[in-house]
Parts: C-alpha cells; structure tokens; sequence
C-alpha cells in the first residue's frame, strides 16, 4: 500500500514539472481553469439574489436578505413590489433594469448550451426582472411605470432595504410624456427573455398573455424580429436604421449606449443586415491594439478603460460582445477586416479572456473584483445592505441617519454579497477599498449581466 501511494505522489510531481515546463515553454498558462470559471459564473448570477426587491422565495440563498417593498406602487394604486434594486443604493431604476434583464437573456441565448448546471439559476434570475418589468408595463393601459423611489431622498440615508422609509415615489412615461429609449428598452428586455423562458411560459400557459402584453410596448425591433419573426420589425429598421444611428460608430456599448450591440446582434442574426458588418468590424477594430482603427485606452495592468465612474461596467459588457462576434466569425469562418489587417476569432477570444481574467484576479494588484472570488477581494462595498448588519442578526430598525456609522467603518461587510463586481480600479490598476468611494466599490446588476455570458463561454473552453 505504501508503495503505491510513493507511485502516486512521484507520478503527480511528474506530470506536475512537465506541465509546468509545457506551460513555460508555450507561454499559454491560463491563470484560471474551466472549474474556476464555473465557480464564478455561478457566483456572478447568485450575486442577483442581494439585489431582489419584494417578497423573497423559499429557495433564496442569500439568506443574509428579507423581504422589501412590499407596497411598492400602492400609493399609486398599482402593483410595483418586485424587481431588482440596480447598485448600492434601494431604488429601481427601469433603464438599467431592463438592459440588466436583455443582457443577463442574451448570455443565456448565446452560451446557455455552456452553463448547464446554471441554466436554472440563470432563468430565475431573469424571471424575476421579467416579472416585475410585466407588471409595470401592463399595470395601467398606455403607461409604462419605469422608476420606484426618490433618489435624491434615499441617497441622504444609509439604511437596509428591509428598513425603507424613504419616499417610494412612482414615476412613468406615456404617450403624453415618452420615454422612447426606457420603453424600448423594455420591449427588448421582454423580447430577449421569452427566447430564454418559452419552455418554461409554454408550461404555465402564459405564452398568449406574454405575446399580447407585449405588442403594445415592442418600440425596440431587434430583438423583436427574433423573438417573434413578425417582418413588420425588420422592415422598421430597414426603413428607419439611419434616423435611429445606424450609420455612426459606436465606441462603447452599456446601458445607456447600446449601439454597438445592437449593430452585432443584427449582422450575426439576419441576413439582410450584413451592411452593419463593417459598423462591427469598425467597434471590434477599435479594441484591438495594433490595428490602424485601434483607439481604446488600457491600463499599465492590460485593463480596458473607458472612465473612472463604475469602469468594469463597460469591460464586462466588452468582453461579452468580443466572445458574441468571435462566435460569428468562426460559425462562417470569416475575420475582422480592420483597415489592412484581418483579425481572428482566436484573437478576440484571447482579448475577452485578459479582460475576465484581470476582473477575477489576474491582474497587477493579485486582487479578485469578484466579491466572494479568489483568496482576495474586496471587503468594503459600497452597498447598504451588505455593509449594515442583517435583519436576521439586528431585527430592530436601524433609521436613516443611523446608518452612516456603516457606512464610514473600518470594519469589513457584515454580509457578503457574492458575486458582486464592483466598479474596478483606475487608470492605472490602482483599487482602493474604501466604502465611501462608490466610483471604485459599487456593484450594479448591469455589470454582472454580459459577465454570465463571458463566463459560461470560458467554464466550457
């Protein structure tokens, strides 16, 4: 037996040296395997269960979390409880939402085949947005409920959301006051959840009601023509692509800019707008160093930069859209044509894979910005109810003013908001872990969002 297990351990210290040495000399070692890419993709969709609003399920595993706004919308008469709180703070905005609901669907739509022992959880966590962007879109004919809460208000206090005693404001657009992009934005949102959530709608019969709710919001066509195949859609943008920009270039792509997505989303998906492969090319061009179109910025560390205010949201949503077009290059067996030069799937893919990598903690400060990743991240975020004690721990009320103690400790987080990225660090790799600095500590739904997507891609290669 003693034998044996001698064997063993000199056989594992053999392959070990030879991996080593293979890695060395292919200088091809990943910093992260296909089991670590696993855990953090799970971590990135838990990270959604810190962020409910509304009465919480049996199944929630964030327990730290209870039940909040419940009477959402009652002083307007209308059922607003649900959704999901957007960052650090208690209010939801419908905007960001909504493109967290679009993007959190379209990673399951492209790389759901990746994540199978998440695709359930993936699912639930944009049945729950779905869910309440269904209420604010149904709840009075021709109005649209895209916001809940007073930001200014609750921004002058530092309090649970359990505790809420802020002004739940309600705020809409309509016909007599628009809101063109809100309301697109949750057509799209609706759209891209139905292709994620057919089976599961087919099973409960909502199928019907879903079409129909939905054609009286569909204001955004992209997502619409695949989820519905109605050619009034398609015929739409080729009527009206270059009043809504189709002809400009685009150097970023977030909740409040989704040009560039949608310009890779409709090349990719239909054949009548290949025009918008050069538009592609162009964005994709731009990232790439080297190339005659490269205009992106990136820091000493290899980060992509685009502004010191919540950064990781734009390298998140980045890396999603490099992996998304690498996919439709190699499905065609095509390239990039930047200027001159082509670029390749593979070299996209290696981009997104520096970029997901230095989030999780390749990266010149050796730190994870994947709260609950890796040995080491960060342990002040700007978060209320992460940072406050849990009403399970503390059940009395903790008002307003209170709260600022919290907010201003030293002490880490009581509860550990897993999964959460947070805004990142600046220009030059440099993270400071202080609670007060939201621009570098706020987590956001929409930064997770295109991060599942990403994820998935890289635990299945």
């Amino acid at each position: 037996m003693g034998l044996k297990m001698a064997s063993a351990t000199k056989y594992s210290m053999v392959m070990q040296i030879l991996s080593l040495i293979l890695c060395l000399l292919t200088l091809s070692c990943s910093a992260f395997t296909s089991k670590d890419y696993a855990d953090a993709l799970a971590k990135s969709i838990l990270f959604y269960e810190g962020q409910r609003s509304g009465k919480l399920p049996s199944s929630q595993r964030l327990t730290w979390r209870g039940d909040s706004g419940l009477s959402d919308g009652s002083s307007y008469h209308v059922d607003l409880v649900g959704g999901y709180y957007d960052a650090g703070d208690n209010v939801k905005f419908g905007l960001p939402m909504a493109f967290t609901t679009t993007l959190l669907a379209w990673s399951v739509i492209e790389f759901g085949n990746s994540m199978p022992s998440q695709i359930g959880n993936a699912r639930a966590a944009i049945r729950w947005s779905t869910d309440y962007l269904l209420k604010a879109a149904t709840a009075t004919p021709g109005t649209l409920y895209v916001q809940v809460g007073d930001p200014n208000m609750d921004h002058k206090c530092w309090e649970r959301p359990e505790d809420m005693d802020t002004p739940r404001n309600v705020y809409k657009v309509s016909k007599q006051n628009p809101g063109s992009d809100v309301a697109a934005e949750t057509a799209a949102a609706l759209a891209a959840a139905s292709m994620c959530l057919i089976s599961q709608i087919a099973t409960e019969g909502l199928t019907a009601t879903l079409s129909a709710r939905w054609s009286a919001h569909s204001t955004a066509p992209t997502l619409d023509i695949m989820a519905s195949n109605n050619a009034s859609y398609l015929a739409y943008i080729q009527s009206n692509g270059q009043t809504m920009g189709a002809d400009d270039d685009d150097y970023s792509f977030s909740w409040d800019d989704k040009r560039a997505g949608t310009k890779d989303f409709l090349e990719k998906n239909t054949e009548e707008f290949q025009l918008y492969k050069r538009h592609s090319d162009n964005y994709i061009c731009s990232l790439i160093p080297g190339t005659s179109s490269f205009q992106a910025q990136y820091t000493p560390g290899g980060l992509f930069y685009k502004g010191s205010e919540s950064n990781l949201q734009y390298v998140t949503s980045t890396a999603f859209l490099l992996l998304t077009y690498a996919k439709y290059l190699s499905s065609n067996g095509g390239s990039a044509s930047c200027g001159t030069s082509t670029v390749t799937a593979e070299r996209l893919i290696s981009l997104a894979k520096k970029q997901v990598d230095y989030i999780l903690g390749d990266n010149p400060a050796k730190m994870s910005y994947m709260v609950g990743f890796g040995d080491k991240y960060p342990q002040h975020v700007h978060h209320r109810g992460s940072s406050l004690p849990s009403v399970r721990t503390h059940p009395d009320h903790i008002a307003c003013s209170n709260g600022f103690q919290y907010l201003y400790s030293a002490s880490p987080n009581p509860n550990v908001l897993v999964g959460a990225i947070l805004g990142g660090p600046n220009n030059r790799d440099s993270f400071a872990d202080d609670r007060n600095n939201y621009q570098q500590s706020e987590p956001a739904t929409y930064i997770n969002a295109p991060f599942v997507g990403a994820l998935a891609f890289f635990s299945a290669n």
